[in-house]
């Protein structure tokens, strides 16, 4: 394998030993290409940019599995530039710029343009992707990049500046059973020599369990009808012991094997969830646990806490998080919210999982189904955006303790009122700073029990007013 991987090589053209079937089964052109019909679907702005051939600087983002790499190829296919593909995983600063220098003169003595393409790009860090932008500004090279992650957090913002960003979708289960179905028919390039029969149902349960992603298709498929050969070949050998050898590869050209559902279920055995967990996805989802809890939806939050949790999520972030709701969007319109998950949370500890992911369950239903306030939260950025106004100001003498005889003199703690000698223990006295006087930071909701607090607040202020008096 050398530096320059070139894409328009016999990969494309013929079945390889040991190449995978998903990239066995990429097409050559946008005839063969599967969904993403908003991009490459006929007069869209892609299909027309490559069917041209007057590409500019591009970024793919999409989820696995939904095209980004095999677009790249396409491109490859058409361009009369040169295309060279360029790995962010096992690369570094020395070979950008060998590639750069090869680009520049290229361009300078033969006027060949270079295509680039970066698979993974979002793996570069800053001084990597910033070794790129000085030649992409100066047209030596057009850079396509493909990431999984979204470019504007792992793409540096003057190179995506530079480029123009395609979101790719998705693909959905229909788009997976078409790849499947040419796979397990083309004989050159596929599945085709191996006569496999497959159910619709059987289909169906790869395309659900491959999630849009055509690369996890293509494996389970091919992993499956391994092992259904395998499986028929034991079987046919057991029925006629005197097959002792070769019995696989008679039955690979004589006798058709069929891909039952409960072969796949074994091969797959459980689908690991689409979820990085220091990824966009991981943001998106506990954001739409915690705007599932605000917005009192209980098997919203049922679900996106155990779609975090069967993807691989730390329990512990989960539960934090609802800490940090029960009293930003609960607060004391109901104060046991707050102890129901700090329950929560020991619970888990205690018993640990699966069982105790009931407990973070619970947690979840009952913030869902609290009284919401942000009254607490509210409360707290008022007074923070006071203090950090006024960073210093003094304590009213009348509230500060006077243990010598010194601070009796300078004033501390006269006129102090002792609450408890007043009606209801309220005294009619300031305890904030005389600048902030007669602010009012906590306003009650008059939701939950903030409901009974609002009356406590009004009846401690008539109490003041009879003191004042």
């Amino acid at each position: 394998m050398t530096l320059f991987d070139d894409f328009n090589s016999d990969i494309s053209k013929k079945v390889i030993s040991g190449i995978p079937l998903a990239d066995r089964m990429r097409p050559s052109s946008l005839d063969g290409f599967v969904g993403q019909e908003h991009l490459i679907g006929k007069g869209n702005v892609l299909q027309s940019i490559i069917e041209s051939d007057r590409l500019h600087s591009i970024i793919f983002w999409g989820p696995p599995g939904s095209g980004k790499t095999t677009l790249a190829r396409i491109i490859a296919n058409r361009t009369k530039s040169r295309f060279i593909s360029f790995s962010a995983v096992s690369s570094g600063i020395k070979q950008i710029k060998d590639i750069m220098k090869i680009a520049g003169h290229e361009l300078r003595t033969r006027g060949i343009k270079t295509i680039l393409f970066i698979d993974e790009i979002h793996r570069f860090n800053k001084a990597q992707q910033d070794a790129f932008l000085p030649y992409v500004e100066n047209g030596t090279i057009t850079l396509i990049g493909a990431t999984t992650e979204n470019p504007s957090f792992e793409v540096n913002s003057a190179l995506l500046s530079r480029a123009k960003t395609y979101i790719l979708e998705k693909l959905s289960d229909e788009d997976i059973k078409i790849l499947l179905k040419r796979a397990l028919s083309d004989k050159d390039n596929g599945l085709g020599k191996y006569n496999a029969g497959i159910e619709d149902k059987t289909l169906d349960f790869i395309s659900r369990v491959s999630d849009g992603d055509s690369r996890m298709a293509y494996n389970i498929l091919e992993l499956s009808l391994d092992a259904s050969l395998q499986k028929t070949a034991t079987t046919d050998a057991s029925k006629d012991k005197a097959i002792k050898t070769g019995a696989k590869s008679t039955i690979r050209k004589n006798k058709p094997v069929v891909i039952y559902r409960k072969t796949v279920e074994n091969v797959t055995q459980r689908k690991a969830l689409l979820y990085d967990k220091h990824g966009e996805e991981h943001f998106n989802l506990i954001s739409a646990l915690h705007k599932s809890l605000r917005g009192s939806d209980p098997d919203g939050a049922v679900y996106w806490t155990l779609r975090m949790l069967e993807g691989g999520e730390d329990p512990l972030y989960i539960l934090r998080r609802m800490v940090r709701f029960a009293s930003e969007d609960v607060g004391l319109a109901d104060p046991r919210a707050l102890q129901m998950t700090i329950a929560a949370k020991q619970s888990f500890e205690f018993i640990g999982p699966p069982e105790g992911y009931l407990a973070i369950i619970e947690a979840a239903v009952y913030l869902a189904l609290s009284p919401k306030s942000n009254s607490l939260y509210t409360t707290y950025k008022k007074v923070l955006s006071d203090i950090k106004e006024f960073l210093s100001l003094p304590v009213p003498h009348h509230i500060r303790n006077a243990p010598t005889g010194l601070m009796k003199e300078a004033g501390y703690g006269k006129g102090y009122k002792y609450d408890h000698n007043f009606e209801g223990a309220v005294a009619g006295q300031t305890y904030l700073p005389e600048k902030l006087a007669g602010r009012k930071y906590y306003c009650p909701s008059g939701r939950g029990f903030e409901k009974d607090l609002l009356n406590r607040i009004n009846r401690i202020s008539e109490l003041r007013r009879k003191t004042d008096k």
